[in-house]
């Protein structure tokens, strides 16, 4: 896919979005966003936050209707191993960050000026 089309998937702005509102529910309850979209290799972390001495990695799905089931559910054992990879490759990478460690899972469903965001802590 070369970059304007890559652009013009309307899929990759509703996740950017959705990504952003996730963001928002995690500043406004007292986290503090880390990182957003960390890439290496093996994949992506979509948000790594922190409150207190918790890091929190949360993987966002955002949804435009429940039709092919609930954003969670796509969250398979497969992807729940692969981002405790992706989590412990952050944490060696970020080695002064440490604390109690947990996996989220936000729900996001856009709805006009503003997305309904359904965060599962401690998801997996």
């Amino acid at each position: 896919m070369t970059g304007d089309a890559h652009r013009a998937d309307p899929r990759r702005g509703i996740g950017a979005a959705g990504e952003a509102a996730a963001a928002a529910w995690y500043r406004a309850n007292g986290y503090e966003i880390l990182d957003r979209n960390w890439r290496v290799r093996e994949g992506e972390l979509d948000l790594v936050a922190r409150r207190g001495s918790t890091i929190v990695f949360c993987e966002v799905k955002t949804r435009s209707s429940d039709r092919f089931g609930a954003p969670v559910e796509a969250v398979t054992f497969t992807k729940q191993r692969r981002l405790r990879t992706l989590a412990m490759r952050w944490l060696a990478a970020h080695p002064a960050t440490h604390g109690e460690l947990r996996f989220d899972v936000a729900s996001v469903k856009p709805g006009g000026a503003k997305p309904s965001v359904d965060v599962i802590e401690a998801a997996f």
